[in-house]
């Protein structure tokens, strides 16, 4: 590996190891829901970053939602988050998770939440429920992306001078009229060489949880370097794409949500359902997707791999194959993968071998992809961050 390779992993691992990467989910379960199609009967994997989106599968009604991951603090948030389902009304619940902002959120804490919780958990938020308690830098200025969302916004405000425009931006009726205050009052003061400059380090891309592996996978496939497709793909959000329920990005300039502009699970109407019993649908696993299926004695008939196998196409490549053995040896019949990916195609699945009922196969000859379908919902993601989108059918 070379000495910039091992600086950028130590970086990234100080970064996913010691910190609370996700406060938000960033991928959208509204195309989610329609790619998975989604059955009453079905058993969901899902990596939980910050757990929003393993909400919203449970929400649209299946058997049970298994949320995976290997940082326990991205567990512990929608421990936090179930906890509150269950003990608080909603609208304390709105106040701490749509606004990120909670008054008396440790007395709350302490009285109706930490009993719920797992030891680990209890250990983290005994320190951490701090971050819901300041109303100048809400819960969604906190942890690794929050950070970088906190510095963006001294950016656009400090900087740039921007803010004006933003906030014009977000309150326009129409595409058209959102695209031309981008384009007039937005864009060319925002993208300036010193934020390009930034959009280019290592360790700006580590704290939204971009490794190296990444984003050698974006600029080997993308005409220009990684500060061009971000340029990209906000020029995309905010030009291309209404803003008006775009939440994602809301959440990041406003530090809260909106009672109309917000995740599924934050909503009244589902915090009722989930409270009745659907949240008790959920189980969480502190492993990885690997040491998680190899433990499961069932099976799994739909998967949510995020954009992680990007980070294993490198120098962890044996791991992503034993991965994928691991989703093989626990698939349903009619098992349904979904993944993204940073750069233009995950070509590095081309060298993925698998053992079918005792013989080697190429993995690609086992996947029945639905590349017409996920072109045209990539093409509405509102987060709009990844290079592409994949729904593929396990066939054997």
């Amino acid at each position: 590996m070379s000495m910039a390779n091992r600086v950028s992993g130590r970086v990234f691992d100080l970064v996913q190891r010691h910190n609370l990467v996700y406060n938000t989910c960033w991928e959208d379960p509204r195309l989610d829901r329609q790619a998975l199609d989604l059955r009453p009967d079905d058993t969901v994997l899902v990596i939980t970053s910050a757990g929003c989106n393993a909400l919203d599968y449970a929400l649209a009604g299946v058997q049970r939602v298994h949320a995976v991951d290997m940082n326990p603090r991205q567990n512990a948030l929608l421990e936090l988050k179930l906890a509150g389902i269950r003990h608080l009304e909603f609208a304390t619940f709105f106040q701490m998770f749509g606004r990120g902002h909670l008054p008396d959120g440790r007395s709350i804490y302490r009285d109706q939440l930490r009993d719920s919780l797992s030891a680990w958990a209890q250990r983290y938020w005994d320190k951490k429920i701090k971050f819901f308690c300041s109303k100048r830098r809400t819960f969604y200025f906190r942890g690794s992306c929050g950070t970088l969302a906190r510095l963006m916004n001294v950016y656009i405000d400090r900087v740039a001078r921007v803010r004006p425009g933003i906030e014009k931006l977000l309150d326009a009726r129409t595409l058209e009229e959102q695209r031309e205050i981008y384009s007039a009052q937005v864009r060319g003061r925002f993208w300036s060489p010193p934020l390009r400059f930034l959009m280019n380090r290592n360790s700006t891309l580590s704290m939204v949880g971009v490794p190296r592996a990444q984003r050698n996978q974006v600029e080997s496939q993308y005409d220009g370097e990684i500060a061009r497709f971000v340029q990209d793909c906000v020029d995309a959000v905010f030009a291309e794409l209404p803003i008006h329920d775009n939440y994602f990005w809301r959440v990041y300039i406003n530090g809260e949500y909106s009672p109309d502009c917000c995740p599924e699970y934050l909503k009244a109407e589902n915090f009722e359902k989930l409270k009745a019993g659907v949240a008790d649908n959920v189980s969480l696993h502190t492993n990885t997707v690997q040491g998680f299926l190899e433990d499961f004695g069932g099976t799994i008939s739909r998967y949510v791999l995020l954009d992680h196998m990007d980070w294993l196409s490198g120098e962890f490549f044996p791991l992503l194959e034993a991965e994928w053995q691991a989703i093989v040896d626990r698939a349903a019949p009619e098992t349904r993968i979904i993944w993204r990916s940073g750069g233009l195609k995950t070509d590095f699945l081309d060298r993925v071998r698998v053992t079918v009922r005792g013989r080697e196969r190429p993995l690609q000859e086992i996947l029945h992809y639905y590349r017409e379908l996920a072109e045209q919902l990539h093409a509405k993601c509102r987060v709009h961050t990844y290079g592409s989108f994949y729904i593929a059918d396990l066939v054997r």
